[in-house]
């Protein structure tokens, strides 16, 4: 299903309008009105090696109120423009978010993702609301998990102090963030104990739709 064609029409378009009051998309080509639901996502987000990955792979099969995405599935930069590839990155997964909740399945998008990125798009109406949960830990654990990753991934010491660093602002932001991040610390704790304590969340912030 792409919401960005009419299937009246078949006209494509940018442009999706909500009807208000009523779940439907409406074609601003010729004004056909389809049912609409609107789910919500919750992003399971964090610096690298905080353990969203893991805690997916974990959850996919597991929790059977969402489907478990992850995000790197779409981080195709040879097919985004340099300039404004995050952006439409985002983007893109909030039209596929909104796709996928067509069959009545809200999302747990797993990636590194602050709400001003999400909050800022034009298809921002097309989903729910956005809940965030961030995994961060320890400094010199993040760095540890960091420095254990293969060769072919690129952990330079620039890299690792820039992540470190993003796991620091995690910290001493995620209370003001708008909408804000709750924080789950993964220090010293295994795989398993980190997706039930997901896992626990989810279901939390599922419980008013289901």
């Amino acid at each position: 299903m792409d919401l960005n064609i009419c299937d009246r029409c078949g006209q494509w378009s940018e442009d999706l309008q909500l009807a208000q009051g009523a779940p439907a998309l409406i074609c601003p080509s010729c004004g056909h009105r389809r049912p609409f639901t609107r789910l919500p996502l919750l992003a399971l987000t964090g610096p690298s090696a905080a353990g969203k990955s893991a805690v997916g792979t974990v959850l996919t099969g597991r929790l059977r109120q969402c489907l478990v995405l992850e995000q790197d599935l779409l981080w195709l930069p040879d097919q985004l423009d340099p300039a404004h590839e995050h952006r439409q990155f985002r983007r893109l997964w909030l039209r596929l978010v909104a796709a996928l909740h067509q069959n009545g399945h809200p999302v747990l998008l797993c990636g590194t993702v602050v709400p001003g990125q999400l909050e800022a798009c034009p298809e921002r109406p097309l989903v729910g609301d956005i809940h965030y949960l961030a995994l961060v830990c320890d400094d010199a654990e993040l760095q540890a998990r960091l420095r254990a990753r293969p060769a072919w991934r690129g952990w330079t010491d620039d890299k690792v102090a820039r992540m470190r660093a993003f796991n620091q602002w995690v910290k001493d932001n995620a209370a003001t963030t708008t909408p804000p991040m709750e924080l789950l610390d993964t220090t010293g704790h295994t795989v398993a104990d980190s997706a039930a304590a997901v896992r626990a969340w989810a279901l939390r912030r599922l419980s008013p739709t289901r």
